[in-house]
């Protein structure tokens, strides 16, 4: 089961969110919020796995509001907007909805969230009580798939998008998101930043300084100018 807030100012939408959620059997909903500082209350008072947002709202707007979270649950967007898709999904929501949203479409998105839930649980308990898995999972044309990673030789950052150099892959895995959210991803004891578009395995670097190599990664930008 996951536990929902649906935030809207707007409550002819508001209403609709709480109907669509109603007819999905793994969501229950736990508040309906008018704006951001409602659903802020909310989050302190519950534990609360999934947020439906709208972005243009008084005083906070949803995209500040997800901004402004220090522990976050996964967030589906709903509005009326396509413009702001990018700086969505560079705070990894889990789904970005354009209204009007069809019941089809929704479950769709409900669907993922769950899978990502799911995993996520799986992911923890295989790696013991402090968590530390070998894989995790990245979105992939509507899908999750599962990284190992020792499979990771070097990411690049590349607009709102990641290309992710592999060991069992001759090209690149592209997959949307922001450079800084994939750095969150990757345990810091085992990857390293060496510079503002570029994560490195550390077990794949071989020199770091003014120039930087690794094995099967001649081709890598990093190797003519690295640093901070």
């Amino acid at each position: 089961m996951l536990h929902c807030i649906a935030v809207d100012d707007e409550p002819l939408a508001l209403g609709l969110l709480a109907d669509y959620i109603s007819k999905i059997p793994f969501l229950r909903l736990e508040a309906s919020c008018e704006n951001a500082f409602d659903a802020a209350k909310v989050l302190q008072e519950k534990e609360i796995d999934l947020i439906f947002i709208d972005i243009q709202m008084p005083g906070l707007t949803g995209l500040q509001f997800i901004q402004s979270l220090a522990k976050r649950p996964m967030v589906i967007i709903v509005t009326a907007y396509k413009k702001f898709a990018p700086e969505g999904f560079d705070l990894d929501v889990v789904d970005y909805l354009v209204k009007p949203v069809g019941l089809d479409r929704f479950m769709k998105a409900c669907n993922k969230a769950q899978e990502l839930q799911q995993l996520r649980t799986a992911a923890t308990a295989d790696g013991g009580a402090d968590g530390g898995a070998d894989f995790f999972f990245l979105p992939v044309d509507y899908s999750l798939v599962k990284i190992l990673f020792e499979d990771i030789i070097w990411v690049e950052g590349s607009g709102d998008y990641v290309k992710i150099h592999l060991k069992s892959a001759a090209k690149p895995m592209l997959v949307r998101m922001s450079i800084r959210a994939m750095e969150g991803e990757l345990p810091a004891d085992r990857f390293i930043r060496v510079h503002k578009s570029y994560i490195l395995a550390i077990a794949a670097l071989r020199r770091y300084g003014r120039t930087a190599s690794s094995s099967k990664t001649s081709n890598c930008p990093w190797g003519r100018r690295t640093g901070r």
